[in-house]
C-alpha cells in the first residue's frame, strides 16, 4: 500500500464511519477496486483516527457527561453512561464469540456478495426509519438503549451499516433524531477502542505498511472524519436519510452485480 492508496482508504473510512452506508463495506469495496491487500494495523489505525475525530467534535458533550459523572448524587449524566454500558453488552458478546467467524468471512471469496446484501439490508432499515412517524421521545431509555445496542451488534456484518442501524433503529422506537445522533456516535467509543486495545496487544497488528502510508491514512480519516460527523448531525436532524437509503440500494446492487461478473 502507498500512500496516496493509504489516504483514499482514510478518506473512504472517514466519510463513511459516520454515514449510514457502511465503513466497512466501503472499505472492503475501495480495497477491492484498488486491489490492496487486507491489513489489520491500516484498519485500526484508521478506525483510531475516527474515534479520536467523534471526541474532538462531541467533546464538550463528553466533558458535561464526564463532569457529571463523577458527582455524589445520581444524576442524567450517570444515567446516560449507565445507558451507553447497557447498549455496549450485546455488541460485547458478538464480539467475544463470533470474532473470529466475522474475520473468516472478510477472506472469504464471496465478501463482495456478503456486503452488498449487507448494503440493501441497510437501504430497507433506512426507508422504513424515514416512512415510520413514531412519537418523539425525550429521552433514550434503558430498554431502547439495549435494543439499540443489539442493531450495533447484528452490524458487525460487512456492508450493514452501524451507525445506520442504530440511528435507524432509535427513530423507529420513536426517540428524538439529535439525543439517537448522539448516542450512535458516543456509543461505538468504547467498543472501537477496546477492540484496537486487545488487537495490539495480542499481536495482531504486525504489518508491513510503512510508517508514511499509516500516519496518511489516519490524518485522512481524521479530517474527514471530523466534517463526516457534523454533518450527520445535522443530517439526521433534518430528517434526509432516505437519500442514503437510495445509494445504499445503488451500491449494494453494484456490489452483487460486480460478483456476479466475476
Amino acid at each position: 500500500m502507498d500512500t496516496i492508496q493509504a489516504i483514499l482508504l482514510g478518506i473512504v473510512q472517514g466519510i463513511t464511519e459516520f454515514l449510514p452506508v457502511s465503513s466497512s463495506g466501503h472499505l472492503q469495496i475501495a480495497k477491492e477496486f484498488m486491489d490492496v491487500p487486507k491489513d489489520l494495523t491500516f484498519d485500526i489505525v484508521v478506525h483510531a483516527a475516527t474515534v479520536l475525530s467523534t471526541i474532538v467534535v462531541l467533546w464538550s458533550e463528553i466533558w458535561k457527561i464526564l463532569r457529571g459523572f463523577f458527582s455524589r448524587k445520581f444524576n442524567e449524566e450517570q444515567a446516560y453512561v449507565l445507558k451507553i454500558i447497557v447498549s455496549m453488552i450485546p455488541v460485547g458478546i458478538v464480539g467475544l464469540m463470533f470474532k473470529d467467524h466475522i474475520e473468516a468471512m472478510l477472506q472469504g471469496p464471496y465478501i463482495m456478495a456478503v456486503v452488498g446484501g449487507m448494503l440493501l439490508l441497510t437501504a430497507a432499515l433506512l426507508a422504513f426509519a424515514y416512512y415510520a412517524k413514531p412519537r418523539e421521545k425525550e429521552n433514550i431509555s434503558y430498554r431502547d438503549a439495549f435494543i439499540i445496542g443489539l442493531a450495533q451488534a447484528v452490524a458487525v456484518m460487512p456492508g450493514l451499516s452501524r451507525s445506520g442501524s442504530t440511528i435507524g433503529t432509535g427513530l423507529l422506537l420513536g426517540n428524538k433524531k439529535s439525543a439517537v445522533a448522539q448516542f450512535s456516535f458516543l456509543m461505538v467509543l468504547a467498543p472501537i477502542l477496546g477492540e484496537t486495545l486487545l488487537d495490539v496487544v495480542g499481536g495482531e497488528g504486525a504489518s508491513d505498511i510503512g510508517t508514511l502510508p499509516l500516519v496518511a491514512g489516519f490524518l485522512s480519516a481524521f479530517v474527514t472524519g471530523c466534517l463526516a460527523c457534523k454533518f450527520m448531525i445535522e443530517i439526521v436532524k433534518r430528517g434526509k436519510l432516505i437519500w442514503f437509503a437510495l445509494y445504499c440500494l445503488v451500491a449494494g446492487l453494484g456490489a452483487i452485480i460486480y460478483t456476479l461478473l466475476q
